[in-house]
């Protein structure tokens, strides 16, 4: 079965209101043939639906909780309110700058689920791990402590981000991207059964 492609921007803490020019050039270069997301600054979101209706706009973090004394925390709900149709969560640079851990990023994404926003879960091994020869076992168990039960082509993406790749000038090979996303579907496949074979798998870096 051929998934449609998706093409989903992370704009991380960059972006500004007349940087929003960006997305007319971007709806226009997809042309219909792919999937096309941004996930700008949750400053953005909503400006950003305004001028793109079609184009579906996620933001870049949740909290698994619906409100509380969660200080610069949005809750899938805000994210819904402001247009947002997905999310990510557990980026590695979450992961790695504000300590999140798996079981976080499962409790993230099941919120977003039962909010009705795509769960977009990043995955990915460090530098050390990869020339260790860990790089499977760590984004294997990564999945496995971080994919929502339940989780649905529809309600779910995969995002491979391998640590090691980014702004370091080390780019992973073809064959190396392949044999992890192998690796990838064939853990969902454990997790979600028959319908792992509907959840796209992305490659960042």
């Amino acid at each position: 079965m051929a998934l449609r492609k998706l093409v989903a921007g992370n704009w991380k803490m960059n972006g500004s209101l007349a940087g929003l020019a960006e997305l007319d050039a971007i709806v226009a270069a997809a042309s219909g043939s792919v999937d096309v997301a941004i996930c700008p600054p949750a400053t953005l979101i909503a400006p950003a639906v305004l001028r793109q209706p079609g184009l579906p706009i996620g933001g870049q973090d949740c909290h698994w909780n619906a409100s509380g004394a969660h200080t610069g925390c949005l809750s899938v709900a805000m994210l819904a309110e402001a247009g947002a149709k997905l999310v990510i969560m557990g980026h590695s640079e979450r992961r790695a700058d504000n300590h999140e851990t798996s079981p976080e990023v499962k409790a993230k994404a099941e919120a977003a689920i039962a909010g009705g926003l795509t769960a977009i879960v990043c995955v990915g091994e460090t530098e050390g791990e990869r020339d260790a020869g860990h790089a499977i076992e760590v984004v294997t168990e990564q999945l496995r402590a971080s994919v929502p039960d339940g989780g649905t082509g529809e309600t779910l993406v995969v995002a491979y981000e391998p640590v090691w790749a980014i702004g370091t000038g080390r780019t992973p090979t073809v064959a190396d991207i392949a044999e992890m996303h192998a690796a990838i579907r064939h853990c969902l496949g454990e997790l979600l059964g028959g319908e792992a074979a509907r959840v796209r798998i992305l490659y960042g870096g």
